[in-house]
């Protein structure tokens, strides 16, 4: 099955050749990615990589960029932080359709990351809620990937975490 995904970096100062990165990736398997520089210092890969499932696409595609360029730094999996529109593109209907189900079902609607005048919120968590209803059909590889690429940000962010801090926040959290 195909899964559609993005991976976004920080490149290490060094690597500053366009070109010789673009080679680097096609060499290490990254050939099923559309590859974009367009802020120095950063790179987004947008893959379609046929996989048995999300986790071995994603995680195949992330082996792959960092055999290819093995400083750069993981910053973000897409899709996983969204807004309304974004979300209202996923499922097809308007945002006003995605804000009206926001506003009506304010108790039960996933809590945003993000709140503020931009709100932001985990896709997974938002498709996940709106297949409990019933109401969309969601496909599954779309499910899966916003599903995994929320797992693989909230483990980079996790990894900032002391080891004490961490079992702490566990607890009060819970």
């Amino acid at each position: 099955m195909d899964y559609d995904f993005t991976l976004k970096f920080k490149l290490p100062d060094t690597n500053t050749d366009a070109d010789a990165i673009l080679e680097k990736l096609g060499a290490a398997g990254c050939d099923d990615a559309l590859v974009g520089l367009g802020i120095p210092g950063r790179i987004a890969l947008d893959f379609t990589r046929n996989a048995n499932s999300a986790q071995a696409a994603i995680l195949s595609a992330l082996a792959d960029v960092k055999l290819a360029i093995p400083d750069a730094k993981l910053l973000e999996v897409g899709p996983d932080f969204v807004g309304i529109t974004d979300v209202a593109e996923v499922i097809g209907v308007s945002r006003q359709n995605i804000r009206k189900l926001m506003v009506t079902n304010a108790a039960t609607f996933p809590a945003a990351v993000h709140d503020g005048s931009a709100s932001i919120w985990h896709l997974a968590l938002v498709l996940q809620w709106l297949q409990a209803r019933g109401s969309y059909q969601i496909a599954q590889n779309v499910f899966d990937v916003s599903r995994m690429a929320m797992q693989v940000n909230i483990a980079k962010e996790a990894q900032l975490l002391s080891a004490d801090l961490g079992k702490n926040l566990r607890e009060l959290i819970a």
